[in-house]
């Protein structure tokens, strides 16, 4: 497996010119966020993902974890590591101060994020985890539960999980029937069994903070019905030291297709007389507490895909540049380097191109909920959280795909050597294969993306983003460069078929709810490819503004339009079938039942 450099130059363009951190020093709460301080806190952190986290991802993979009698095991080096990484204050680098945190933006702290996810995925699940739980407890937990909780997660001391799925409710919540019975000392005891829960259990710390979806005796059914419970492994005395071990357990672990060093958990809650647990807000408001917990899981799974394309990316081109076969079609040379072949390059730069394309989407969605915290302004607050939550699940759903397609290439690239093992290409496929799966599939991000977040506004926002593209694209004409304004033809022509799909899927939301929903996934293609577009298109306009001036690395900013280029002639004539995909909705399953099966 080959060595993971973090693509420091991109991710500080990204950060810079698309995201918009250059500008968030002046915003209150951001002074310290300068751009020196991001060059040192992202020199620091590429260097510990790739010389602590990434020799570990191998080892993680072959070993995987064990279930004892004292609990989970994770491999050689796991514990060790892991302390390392909070010991630098990582676990908590966009975690408020006043808990522990380093109180950085999430645009600086999400290139932390990405690093330690393409040097070891297993690794990065504890702390996204934990993050996650932190910003659900920020939220509803009382103070007391703050003060108990809250610093001990910041730092990494401890970690924290979700809890939702259970062996007869997967993604419909509705059907959960884990209880929670109130106690007369203002406790809960909680019953149930969850499984595929992430590092439900470990060694790696000595306490793991549970959140536990479950119904109180009295809870109306469904969904409305469901409050969040915490229930720590081990409860927590007084004077903050740890006491008695809580009733609840992991009693197996899965044994995956991938991530094999991230434990997986089947938990049981209450076996021996009910776990304790402590209320999270208000009763039956559980659900709306975990989303707090899945948007920030579902920016994070994106970000793993994008992750794991990059380090595919960087191993297939070693590969490329390394192995020597056939024949120059060109200059007919014999025997060079595979990176020579015109499919070979095609393949890596699709990769490359997807990769950057969807790493700009999400660095971008977290410059906007950087705003949103930060704005002072309700109106603008508001306006830039909507923006965030309609690019969540095109980051999550895009982000994941892709991860999935470019780890597939990487093996592609390598050959029969991609199917052997001990070449680590397949590792990154495997991995992937998971993404695109939890914290919602693809399909439930389509719905999210169709009616949550497109038609709670009656389209206001979509429009607000069309409008955007639609600016890039007359910049690009406007710019008297032809590789611009290549790029801008594409892109004015792949937002026609964004808007087209989109006017249909409202004309046919009442009346043809079935091919509407036939038409969610392909539109989320849609959606995310033109997005994508116009991430690579800002890029363009970025690199050549530079050049134009003479400053930086020339060869980057004259590389980052080619790539911009490439995407637009191989990938945004991809959005007009997907447009025509949405629009032909359920048509061809019109008045056929079962034998069409």
């Amino acid at each position: 497996m080959s060595d993971y450099r973090a693509p420091v130059k991109d991710m500080r363009f990204v950060m810079d010119e698309l995201a918009g951190f250059k500008e968030l020093s002046a915003i209150p709460g951001y002074e310290e966020a300068t751009p020196d301080l991001a060059d040192a806190v992202l020199d620091e952190a590429a260097k510990f993902a790739g010389e602590v986290l990434a020799p570990l991802n191998r080892i993680g993979d072959k070993e995987g974890c064990k279930l004892t009698a004292n609990g989970v095991t994770t491999p050689t080096g796991w514990k060790e590591a892991y302390k390392q990484f909070c010991d630098a204050g990582w676990n908590g680098i966009s975690s408020p101060a006043d808990f522990g945190g380093q109180g950085l933006p999430d645009t600086l702290g999400i290139a932390v994020k990405e690093m330690v996810c393409s040097a070891n995925l297993s690794f990065s699940l504890g702390p996204l985890l934990t993050t996650g739980a932190v910003e659900a407890l920020i939220t509803c937990a009382s103070d007391e539960l703050k003060a108990i909780y809250l610093e001990k997660m910041v730092t990494g001391e401890w970690t924290g999980t979700m809890n939702l799925t259970e062996p007869q409710a997967g993604s419909d919540l509705a059907l959960i029937r884990s209880r929670a019975e109130p106690q007369a000392d203002g406790t809960y005891r909680v019953f149930g069994q969850k499984i595929f829960i992430t590092y439900g259990d470990h060694d790696m710390t000595d306490n793991v903070v549970h959140l536990v979806l479950a119904r109180l005796p009295d809870a109306p059914a469904g969904v409305k019905g469901i409050s969040m419970f915490l229930v720590p492994k081990f409860l927590v005395n007084a004077d903050g030291s740890l006491g008695a071990r809580n009733d609840a357990y992991c009693v197996s672990i899965e044994h995956k297709l991938g991530i094999h060093a991230s434990p997986t958990c089947v938990m049981a809650y209450g076996d021996n007389g009910g776990a304790v647990g402590y209320l999270l807000g208000e009763a039956n408001r559980g659900l709306e507490y975990m989303f707090i917990m899945m948007n920030e899981a579902r920016l994070g799974v994106g970000l793993q895909g994008i992750a794991l394309g990059e380090r595919a990316y960087q191993q297939a081109l070693a590969f490329a540049r390394e192995r020597k076969q056939g024949r120059d079609a060109l200059t007919g040379e014999a025997l060079v380097t595979i990176d020579h072949h015109p499919d070979i390059r095609r393949m890596l730069m699709l990769m490359k191109c997807r990769v950057e394309a969807n790493r700009a989407m999400t660095y971008y969605t977290s410059g906007l909920l950087d705003r949103a915290h930060a704005a002072t302004d309700a109106d603008e607050k508001k306006r830039q959280l909507y923006l965030a939550e309609f690019m969540i699940p095109i980051v999550k759903g895009g982000g994941t795909e892709m991860g999935i397609e470019v780890t597939s290439l990487g093996i592609q690239i390598h050959g029969g050597m991609g199917f052997i093992e001990e070449t680590g290409a397949a590792q990154h496929w495997r991995d992937s294969r998971i993404t695109t799966i939890y914290e919602g599939t693809t399909g439930i991000q389509a719905n999210d993306l169709l009616f949550r977040k497109l038609m709670r506004d009656q389209g206001a926002t979509a429009k607000v983003v069309f409008g955007e593209i639609h600016a890039t694209t007359k910049a690009l004409g406007a710019s008297g460069k032809p590789e611009l304004q290549a790029i801008g033809l594409r892109l004015g022509a792949a937002l026609k078929a964004w808007t087209d799909a989109t006017e249909w899927l409202a004309a046919n939301a009442k009346t043809g709810l079935s091919g509407v929903l036939t038409a969610a996934v392909p539109y989320l293609h849609l959606a995310v490819t033109v997005t994508g577009g116009w991430f690579m298109a800002k890029a363009a306009l970025a690199a050549a503004g530079y050049l134009e001036k003479g400053e930086g690395d020339q060869a980057f900013y004259r590389a980052k339009i080619a790539t911009a280029r490439f995407y637009a002639d191989q990938l945004l004539p991809q959005a007009y079938s997907y447009a025509e995909t949405v629009k032909a909705g359920d048509a061809a399953l019109a008045g056929m039942g079962e034998e069409i099966f």
